[in-house]
Parts: structure tokens; sequence; C-alpha cells
């Protein structure tokens, strides 16, 4: 068994007995390998070893290591679904067409009205109408260097709260996307369960979306990484990142 099948054994126990903690069904739960920085040749490892979903920080490091990985699996019949990318990084507006029309199952970092516009546009511009599956990416940390619709604190600010509103509503609008619950990263912290209310806050806001907007699928909460996937499953997660853990550390 090589390295990374044994890393990704522990890592889905790990998911597995979080699950069981939470009183939640282990199968509902997504593990995301995220392979950003590593070669197509560690995600085919990873295939091999059972897993489906890879998470891709940049388009343009993405697309050739996509069509690697594709090569390399032609003439192999997998007996399990077929591999899935999901695109988990900031998109640049210069990316925005590559993003949209790429090989992403789902973009879990879309994190502004304008970048939906942009990815639904360009999506329009090249006749691609079929959906793209997304995830809103919400800032409920407050920390400067996150990405995302701005939220620390939503349930104390309204005014917060109704921007964020008015902005699904008109993402909603685009038939070219579709909205399929939301995304946060946590700040690093000592311990684990100190994340925890950060996944709360996710969980709370997915509700209160879901009573605002019943139309719209909710469905999923993308957050928890290599070290706090515990406490994101015991929030709710269905989508959990992990990298370092599966694949080791990176060197850039």
């Amino acid at each position: 068994m090589s390295q990374i099948a044994q890393n990704l054994e522990r890592v889905n126990i790990r998911i597995a007995e979080a699950a069981l903690r939470a009183k939640r069904d282990p199968n509902e739960i997504t593990l995301v390998a995220v392979s950003k920085t590593f070669p197509a040749a560690d995600v085919t490892s990873a295939i091999f070893a059972g897993q489906r979903h890879f998470g891709e920080n940049r388009v343009e490091e993405a697309q050739p290591k996509i069509a690697a990985v594709n090569a390399s699996l032609a003439n192999i019949r997998l007996a399990a679904p077929p591999v899935q990318w999901h695109l988990i990084g900031h998109v640049q507006s210069r990316k925005a067409k590559d993003a949209a029309n790429g090989d992403f199952a789902l973009i879990h970092s879309v994190d502004s009205l304008k970048l939906a516009q942009k990815l639904a546009s360009t999506k329009q511009t090249a006749g691609n109408l079929s959906p793209q599956p997304i995830l809103l990416q919400c800032n409920v940390s407050g920390e400067a260097s996150k990405e995302g619709f701005d939220l620390a604190s939503w349930e104390y600010a309204p005014a917060k709260l109704d921007l964020f509103l008015s902005s699904v509503v008109q993402i909603t609008a685009l038939s070219t996307l579709q909205i399929r619950g939301l995304m946060t990263i946590a700040p690093i912290v000592a311990e684990p369960a100190q994340a925890r209310p950060i996944f709360a806050s996710l969980r709370l806001l997915r509700d209160k979306l879901q009573h605002a907007l019943p139309t719209v699928d909710w469905s999923h909460l993308s957050m928890g990484m290599s070290d706090d996937l515990e406490p994101a499953i015991a929030e709710g997660a269905t989508i959990i990142r992990v990298g370092r853990a599966i694949f080791g550390g990176r060197t850039k």
C-alpha cells in the first residue's frame, strides 16, 4: 500500500469516527483531496486508492494536471464513479472564463456578486448554458486575509445579512450558475475545537438562508481541513477539504 493510500485510509477513519460521534452518516460527507502543488502522479496514486474528489486552488495549475491525469487513466477502467475536480481557491476575474468553462464539478470559492456575474456572463458568451454548480464563500471569521462575502458577526449585524441576501437573490437569477451551499475557511488555531464556533456560524447562516430562500439548494457546507475536520463534521460539514494529511507537507 502506498503512503498516500495509507494516509487516505487514516483520514477516512477520522471522518467516519467524527460522523458517528455526531450521530451522522459518514456517507453524507465528501472528502475532497486537495492536490494543489502536487503532481499528477500523486493524484493518480490517490485514485488507485479509491479517492474520487480532488481540489485545486488555481485554474492555471489545474488544467494541465487534469489533462495529465486523464491521459494516465485513458486505458484504465475504474470500478467506481468518475473522478471529479473542485476549484477551491480564489478566482481572479481574468481567470473567470477558464473557471466557468472548465472541468470543475463544483466551484467552492464564489466570493462576491461581481465574480458570480463574471462567471455567468463568460458562460453565456461561450454558449455554455449548462448550470455551473457553485458554493458561496463566506468570511464568517472576520480575518482580513480570508476571501469571501463579509459576514463576520452576521448574527448581530442585520444590515450585513440583508446585503448578503440581496447578493444571493441576484445570483439565483443567473441561469448559468447553480448555488449548492456555502464554504468557509476557519482561522489557524492552537486547538481544533477553537474553530468550532466558526463552523457553527456558517451552519446557522445556511439555516437562515434555507428559511429565507427555500427554493435554493443549500445542501452543502464545505468546511474543515486536515487539522479541524472533526469540529467541522460536528457542526454539519458535508464536504471536507484535506491536503496535507493525504499528500504530505507542501514545499511551495
